[in-house]
């Protein structure tokens, strides 16, 4: 760790330390998250747009009384380092190590947990609210970056603001991008407001004199009172949203610029009106590849910090998100009717070449999955064949559009949940472990997921093709490419497969797996194997509907008495709860054991899946080991 970054152990220490040591501060900051993120990979891009930020907001507000929230999340690294938890920085997102994220249970000047965007101004409001009503007089700061404005709870949230409290203040970090390049109004008003020459003439240089000048609060009054004035002259509609929200506007500033952004702190820390500040950030600022890039850092796997170069990816595998975007561009290229959406994630999910070769089928709506889902329920009843590409954690914002515009009607919409499982350095925010248990109960719905990236490129024309809603889940990370030995047709709706026999008798175990969870099925069928246990493994690859004759045939013909189990999902509600399910309506009621994630608690972030699968003791050891003590209790 650097000089600087030693003497700080607590908040006090920023305050404290010499105005014209914090671009030294700032410096080190930087070269503490690039080494980091070099080292196991975390978000890059946004944290390092973020420092000065950081660095005034601790200035001038205390975070062991006031509050302040960071949207997303994905720019709290500063935030960690500068609020006691240098020492540990380096063991980020690892097991053990500090969370990615804001989490309250890790430090009290973590006021609110976050990872999906939005929270921060409705959750702001609702400690301002719980302020005023016990007469506290601790500031309110929510801070909103990577578009998070934009997301639908944040402008629910600010058309309750005028209502709720005199007291809040937003600040609007605009690093002119979300993830990908932003989209939609909001956004280009954004731009407005940054590119009016005249007004941001006028306002730098006015604005920022007053801010350091004018400390006495009658003066400063006199003077808001003018920037309305001139703000109406020349921007007659630009910055009005916020206004007739019954906000005030302040900005945009310099986000780099930390005694400007000092003195604008101190200057709107007590204002009676609630306030939204704009400043002007730089993603990916301090570091060139990001600089030039900022999407592409976004989300960094570990890379060389001299020269940029990332570790190449295994020879022979594909990402799944690459293999669901060739697949999807090859049935667009079939199909005129095929369309893609994705919420502000072109890139993440697989969707860049799409875009590019459909783009008049191509949509992103930004951070608004419930509008997602939604669109392209109208996009399907207009004849279209929509395929939604989202995460699986920002799925569960829409399950409610899933259910209300997409199953009741029954319309023919490709759910593609891409992250399906756990994420394990992002952690609980980003797991992808529920949409299951949300889904299966849903009528009309088909829930499946590919062993392998030729399964998925099969599973796609299946659900193209299928009239009716169909839910594709899909890991993060690569797999061995297998597409090219692609068999037709290698799937049939609603079939699951047998993969491989063990023993020279009969089976006395079934393992059925859903997903690309052969390395631990193999494991397990090795380790009984050496136990004398024959086993047939098979792939379910549907768990809605469920392949219940093949499950009743291994049930009943081949006398299998005990079954198992394994999804990377919630352990209840999904494969194991259906399989549960149908073998209790047969006459025999054959054994289950399920494994899956815990059902108890949510599950924590960690260095890799297999740390997690020690933890909760379902690696292939003790899985094998819990088979063999159910075996034994017969």
């Amino acid at each position: 760790m650097s000089e600087l970054l030693r003497q700080i152990a607590t908040p006090a220490d920023i305050r404290a330390l010499p105005a014209e040591r914090l671009g030294d501060l700032a410096r080190e900051i930087r070269e503490e998250i690039v080494a980091t993120a070099a080292d196991h990979g975390g978000h890059l891009s946004s944290n390092l747009g973020v420092v000065e930020l950081t660095i005034a907001l601790l200035r001038v507000f205390d975070p062991s009384r006031d509050r302040i929230l960071l949207d997303v999340s994905h720019q709290c690294y500063a935030w960690k380092l500068l609020t006691g938890r240098a020492g540990s920085f380096r063991s980020i997102r690892r097991t053990d190590g500090p969370s990615g994220f804001l989490k309250r249970s890790e430090s009290p000047f973590d006021a609110f947990g976050a990872g999906h965007a939005g929270t921060a101004v409705s959750a702001a409001l609702g400690f301002a609210a719980a302020r005023d009503s016990r007469g506290g007089d601790e500031a309110v700061v929510a801070v909103v970056g990577d578009a998070s404005i934009v997301n639908g709870v944040s402008l629910e949230a600010l058309n309750n603001v005028h209502e709720t409290t005199e007291r809040l203040l937003v600040v609007l970090n605009d690093n002119e991008m979300s993830i990908g390049r932003p989209v939609g109004a909001f956004s280009r008003a954004f731009a407005r407001l940054l590119a009016s020459p005249g007004y941001n003439r006028w306002k730098s240089r006015i604005e920022s004199y007053a801010l350091r000048r004018l400390r006495m609060a009658p003066l400063r009054g006199a003077y808001h009172a003018l920037e309305s004035r001139v703000k109406s002259l020349f921007m007659r509609r630009a910055n009005t949203p916020f206004e007739q929200l019954g906000m005030r506007y302040v900005g945009p500033l310099d986000g780099h610029d930390i005694p400007l952004l000092e003195e604008a702190f101190r200057a709107l820390r007590d204002s009676r009106v609630p306030t939204v500040l704009h400043v002007h950030t730089k993603k990916g600022r301090g570091w060139a590849p990001a600089e030039a890039d900022p999407e592409a850092w976004h989300s960094a796997p570990p890379f060389n910090p001299e020269t940029g170069a990332r570790s190449a990816p295994a020879s022979g595998t594909v990402a799944w998100s690459d293999a669901f975007g060739d697949a999807l561009c090859r049935l667009a290229a079939e199909n005129p009717a095929v369309c893609a959406t994705t919420a502000g994630m072109t890139a993440g999910t697989g969707l860049a070449r799409f875009a590019r070769e459909f783009p008049s089928r191509f949509r992103d709506v930004g951070i608004c999955e419930e509008h997602q889902i939604t669109f392209a329920a109208g996009l399907a009843a207009g004849g279209m064949r929509p395929v939604v590409a989202v995460y699986s954690t920002f799925f569960q914002r829409a399950v409610d559009a899933a259910i209300h515009d997409v199953a009741l009607q029954g319309l023919p919409v490709v759910l593609a949940l891409d992250r399906a499982g756990v994420v394990p350095g992002d952690g609980p925010t980003h797991h992808g472990i529920f949409d299951m248990a949300m889904l299966r109960p849903v009528p009309g719905i088909v829930l499946a997921q590919p062993r392998t990236p030729a399964d998925l490129d099969a599973m796609l024309d299946i659900a193209i093709a299928h009239d009716g809603p169909f839910v594709i889940r899909y890991p993060r990370g690569s797999a061995p490419d297998d597409r090219a030995a692609r068999a037709a047709p290698p799937i049939q709706l609603w079939r699951a497969a047998v993969l491989s026999v063990t023993g020279s008798g009969r089976p006395s175990v079934s393992i059925w797996t859903l997903g690309p969870q052969d390395d631990w099925a193999d494991a397990v069928q090795k380790r009984l194997a050496e136990r004398g246990v024959g086993t047939v493994r098979t792939d379910a690859r549907f768990v809605r509907p469920l392949d219940t004759e093949l499950l009743r045939r291994q049930a009943e013909e081949q006398d299998i008495g005990l079954f198992v189990s394994f999804e990377d999902a919630s352990v209840s509600g999904g494969l194991g709860s259906a399989m549960r399910e149908a073998l209790d309506a047969l006459p025999r009621h054959p054994r289950l054991v399920s494994f899956g994630w815990p059902d108890d608690e949510f599950v924590p972030h960690a260095s890799s899946t297999a740390d997690l699968m020690k933890r909760f003791r379902i690696d292939p050891d003790s899985a094998a080991e819990a088979i063999l003590a159910e075996l034994r209790a017969k």
